[in-house]
């Protein structure tokens, strides 16, 4: 799943900020994409209450 975030990212992945672990999964999924070389990041959405995994635009495709 790759969606534009706006501001130069890309969207790898959407995790729900209410689910049990909170951040921690889309912490480890960002985790992985580093161990592949890939520069993930973790940002919190607040207008979706969501956590996003996000990558700069035009570095992942």
């Amino acid at each position: 799943m790759e969606v534009s975030a706006g501001m130069g990212t890309k969207v790898l992945e959407r995790f729900p900020a209410g689910a049990p672990r909170g951040s921690w999964t889309a912490e480890e999924y960002a985790a992985r994409r580093r161990t592949e070389g890939v520069p993930a990041t973790v940002v919190m959405d607040l207008k979706t209450d969501a956590f996003l995994v996000v990558v700069p635009a035009g570095d992942e495709d």
